[in-house]
């Protein structure tokens, strides 16, 4: 585990809909990407270059410059056997580690489970949008999921403090008599006092907060934001999770004008939030986890991209190793996979990588067996 004096957090950033690896990491000094690119690619003149092979998409400056100070891992090729070109299937095959059924787990939810066995902080684990990700759902295991951290709480729209502590007295008595009368009430009734332990605790974090960073006005930069609000506040938060809006990154059409504004935002959010805690010193114990469900095809589709595989991922943080971790797939026609390119690092050694090498947690029972890691946590 690397050697940290605060303990490690996890954040990560759900890239929904299936991200183009192809126009994100430019392999830009090969012909077949031109060839096969003749309506949605990025000219070379525009590339940030990494080598005379690949480069960064221009609207990824800001994680370019995290790159080039070390502080960035691209993971090249990720996916996994027999891949599945369905939203649905393919984010909950990533969810829950399970590529050959369909799984009852998340595997950050295992993981807040071992990390906090007792459920002695709710807050343990954290997400920022609508509804809870598969990857943070296991039984028993509290996690909050907030759509505005500002007006987050139960029952806030009572304005009398008297009337709302009575009502929330009533919110209690509801849900703490159930305990004990059954597995599914059970489940229920320990939400509800969980929602009730949390949420007020929850919604301090940003009246201790203070930054001169000015974040954008996107959802992304927000749930960013939010995230930097609750890291500094010290709850004890390990696993921070959000999503860019949902399904953005499906670019069938309109692709290149879409991504460029989805990875300004991105690009830009992570920059900042990364910024944020510099000021406050309270970054050298963060790295965040950008993946996305699958890539997309080789060939373009005249004005943007259909489902594929063999995409990327991205692991950005100071106690990141940077630098590029397996091979670029081929684009050569008789090394593609019905269109697609191949994957080369299953996505399960990266999860291994994070949950051994950076949380120091035991990655077989949560990931579902042994897989390759990666050297990228320094």
């Amino acid at each position: 585990m690397a050697s940290t004096r605060k303990d490690p957090v996890l954040v990560v950033l759900q890239l929904s809909g299936g991200n183009d690896a192809l126009n994100t990491i430019v392999p830009y000094g090969d012909p077949l990407y031109m060839d096969n690119r003749p309506t949605v690619r990025i000219a070379e003149d525009q590339v940030l270059p990494i080598n005379n092979y690949i480069g960064f998409n221009p609207t990824l400056g800001p994680i370019k410059q995290m790159y080039d100070e070390g502080n960035v891992a691209i993971i090249q090729g990720i996916g996994y056997p027999n891949p599945n070109r369905s939203h649905f299937r393919s984010m909950d095959i990533w969810h829950t580690c399970e590529p050959e059924k369909v799984g009852t787990e998340g595997w950050l939810g295992r993981a807040i489970r071992d990390i906090d066995p007792n459920k002695d902080n709710v807050l343990t684990g954290v997400n920022f949008g609508r509804g809870l990700p598969r990857s943070l759902a296991s039984p028993g295991v509290p996690v909050a999921s907030v759509g505005n951290l500002e007006t987050y709480g139960v029952l806030t729209g009572i304005e009398g403090g008297d009337q709302r502590t009575e009502a929330l007295d009533v919110f209690e008595n509801i849900y703490s008599p159930a305990i004990g009368k059954g597995a599914v009430i059970d489940y229920l009734s320990q939400t509800g006092m969980d929602a009730l332990r949390g949420a007020d605790v929850l919604s301090t974090a940003p009246e201790k907060y203070s930054s001169t960073v000015e974040y954008g006005s996107n959802t992304v930069a927000q749930y960013m934001r939010n995230i930097a609000q609750v890291h500094l506040a010290e709850l004890g938060t390990r696993v921070l999770y959000t999503t860019a809006p949902y399904n953005s990154f499906d670019t069938h059409a309109g692709q290149m004008a879409a991504h460029a504004r989805l990875w300004t935002d991105v690009s830009s959010a992570v920059s900042d939030f990364y910024q944020d805690l510099k000021e406050h010193n309270a970054g050298e114990n963060v790295v965040v986890l950008l993946f996305t469900e699958f890539g997309r095809r080789v060939h373009d589709n005249g004005s943007g991209t259909d489902h594929g595989s063999g995409g990327i991922a991205l692991v950005i943080g100071d106690a990141v190793k940077g630098g590029l971790y397996g091979e670029y797939p081929s684009l050569e026609a008789d090394k593609l996979l019905e269109g697609d390119l191949h994957y080369n690092n299953d996505f399960r050694g990266l999860y291994a990588t994070l949950l051994e090498q950076w949380m120091g947690l035991d990655s077989k029972p949560i990931t579902g067996g042994s897989f390759e890691q990666l050297d990228f946590i320094a």
